[in-house]
């Protein structure tokens, strides 16, 4: 790449390097400066000894070197001092006498001549006579330039490129149409000096901020990833801008899959998982199946979805979403509105409509103040949106409407242990088992918390004791292994997830979790760098459950991690598709858009494959997990 004259674009200043300084240059005085211009964000260049100093304002400051040595005074006598004084201030006042002339002096003083030359003329030039009016056009250029005269620099530059076309005059005269905000200019000057040097990050950047403003995000993204691969991720702007683009082009792109989405339940493993962090309750009296409930009933159809959730299938759950809905529909609910407004807002939250749920639940408190379990969920909500207070507020409605529900204090201890108050968690998780000691995920819970907390003895001996006390609940060898597997200790963690997986064969045949599944496949690809076992597993859990959003994006890593990339992305694709709300969506999207940048990476500048895979880029680039 071509070297280039300190040429500041509008949203940075340049300070020189000491190193380019004229020997001649004094160390204090560069001491002196330097400090003033970090201080005042300044740009700084020499002239014959002397610092320049402009600043972001415009304001030229000229500082002389004081630094040099006087001669020593010899000593005179009084008549001689009075005689040099007298003659000084007459000198004095002849030079302010003659100053209203200087500038007019300075006026007639001609400027440097630049030369003539056009596309009919170059041609006569020698190449030596080219290349030195080129120069000479680009420094003007860089003067119009640093005048804010962008038209005549951007004349400057042109003549220069006439002359001897150059990456530097292309990207000059881009920052000038930078500043005019003519994008389509800057894209035709940024690609002209990127057709000459494909790796000139200057022209990648300002070429990626024109594609930005223009709204080709997929562009910018492709001329951002290509400049942090050139500097190797160390440029900071650039991974910002990087990030920034991602989250533009994720956001755009979720909100077309949410209007496009049908209402859909995600998948079965991530309802079950939610449904099952409430205590199992029997079917309230006064549903029992009699023939004066009547097919189409609001209660026969509460009823109905009730039996539907207990299948823990896919398409059990959606049958209960559709019966809860056509319950409220059918009305003639009485006593059981508020559970059935309760079950609809469950699987509109299910769903991803957080703000649909809570209308639902807001209904149901007001119906019947004392179900704790519509407090509960409503309190979850509240944290999803963002309001923390009201979630702690909707606690302790729940704890005034029933005391003794052990489902407030776990529910409570989860919004603890999300806020990282795990001291706080710890006692709620206790006291949910103190009032019901059969509930295992209260005890999970708790040996998790406490493993948080850094008391990984008290956590292991938590889940010993849940192993003896739930040995035929598969959950907890699951757990178990995923903190024996956080301790590094492989073996182990693989026969918990194992004897998870066999339980659940033997507890659901039919459908089982597929956890298990995929933290034996995390375990074999951290221990062994497995990864045809790591794959196997994950398609496994895939077959069972084809829509479990956590094997998809377990599947899209394992692929990336190999190289796979074009596969990983179709993992990503399909992990968007999945994702339940608009934040879940926007992150996954980030990922595939990430992972298509760096394919396209790999074809435009195939020079630049071998540097992104050595520097595993994609976990520079990506977004965080």
């Amino acid at each position: 790449m071509s070297s280039e004259s300190p040429l500041p674009t509008p949203t940075q200043n340049v300070v020189l390097d000491t190193a380019k300084l004229p020997a001649s240059q004094s160390s204090s005085i560069w001491d002196r400066v330097s400090k003033w211009v970090s201080e005042n964000k300044a740009l700084v260049y020499t002239i014959a000894g002397v610092a320049v100093v402009v600043t972001s304002a415009g304001v030229v400051y000229y500082l002389s070197d004081s630094s040099k040595p006087t001669p020593p005074a010899h000593k005179k006598s009084k008549t001689q001092r009075r005689k040099e004084k007298k003659a000084a201030e007459e000198e004095k006042k002849a030079k302010s006498a003659s100053v209203q002339d200087e500038p007019a002096k300075k006026a007639e003083e001609p400027a440097e001549e630049l030369p003539e030359v056009d596309e009919a003329t170059v041609g006569e030039l020698s190449e030596e006579t080219r290349k030195d009016y080129a120069a000479k056009l680009k420094a003007a250029g860089n003067k119009a330039y640093g005048a804010k005269d962008y038209p005549r620099a951007i004349e400057l530059y042109g003549k220069a490129i006439i002359c001897k076309p150059d990456p530097v005059f292309y990207s000059n005269r881009a920052a000038c149409y930078n500043v005019q905000n003519n994008w389509e200019k800057v894209v035709e000057d940024t690609s002209a000096a990127l057709a000459m040097d494909s790796e000139y990050v200057k022209a990648l950047n300002r070429r990626a901020l024109a594609y930005e403003q223009l709204g080709k995000f997929s562009e910018a993204l492709l001329d951002f990833t290509a400049s942090c691969i050139i500097d190797s991720f160390s440029n900071e702007v650039s991974r910002n801008a990087l990030e920034r683009l991602l989250k533009k082009v994720a956001e755009a792109k979720s909100k077309a899959i949410l209007e496009a989405r049908s209402k859909k339940l995600p998948s079965a493993t991530f309802v079950s998982n939610y449904l099952q962090s409430f205590r199992p309750r029997p079917l309230p009296e006064g549903l029992e199946e009699t023939a004066e409930l009547g097919e189409d009933s609001g209660k026969a159809l509460l009823r109905k979805g009730l039996m539907a959730m207990a299948l823990k299938t896919g398409e059990g759950y959606e049958e209960a979403a559709s019966c809860f809905e056509k319950a409220l529909e059918a009305g003639d609910l009485g006593e059981f509105e508020a559970l059935a407004l309760n079950m609809r807002a469950t699987f509109t939250y299910l769903g991803g409509n957080a703000i649909g749920a809570l209308e639902d639940l807001n209904k149901s408190v007001e119906l019947q103040p004392t179900l704790a379990q519509s407090y509960i969920k409503r309190a979850s909500l509240h944290l999803e949106l963002g309001n923390k207070d009201a979630a702690a507020d909707d606690f302790e409605l729940a704890i005034n409407s029933n005391k003794d529900d052990p489902d407030i204090y776990y529910h409570r201890a989860q919004l603890h242990f999300i806020l990282g108050e795990f001291a706080e968690a710890a006692k709620d998780y206790q006291k949910s088992i103190d009032l019901d000691r059969s509930f295992i995920f209260s005890h999970i819970q708790l040996g998790v918390t406490q493993y948080k907390m850094g008391s990984v003895a008290s956590a292991m001996a938590t889940f010993r004791r849940s192993v003896k006390n739930f040995e035929d609940v598969p959950d907890v060898y699951n757990y178990y292994g995923e903190l024996l597997l956080d301790q590094q200790n492989y073996g182990e963690a693989i026969e918990k997830f194992d004897k998870a997986v066999e339980m659940e064969k033997q507890s659901k045949p039919m459908g089982i979790n597929v956890l298990p599944l995929i933290n034996k496949a995390l375990a074999l690809f951290q221990w062994k760098q497995d990864f045809t076992e790591a794959e196997n597993l994950c398609q496994k859990a895939l077959i069972i459950d084809p829509e479990c959003d956590i094997a998809v994006g377990t599947m899209a890593q394992l692929l990336l991690q190999q190289g796979k990339v074009s596969q990983a992305l179709k993992y990503f694709e399909r992990a968007a598709e999945l994702a339940r709300t608009e934040a879940e969506i926007v992150n996954a999207i980030s990922y595939a858009e990430a992972t298509r940048t760096q394919l396209e990476v790999q074809e435009k500048y195939p020079q630049l494959a071998a540097r992104l895979n050595a520097m595993g880029a994609m976990g520079a680039a990506g977004p965080a997990m």
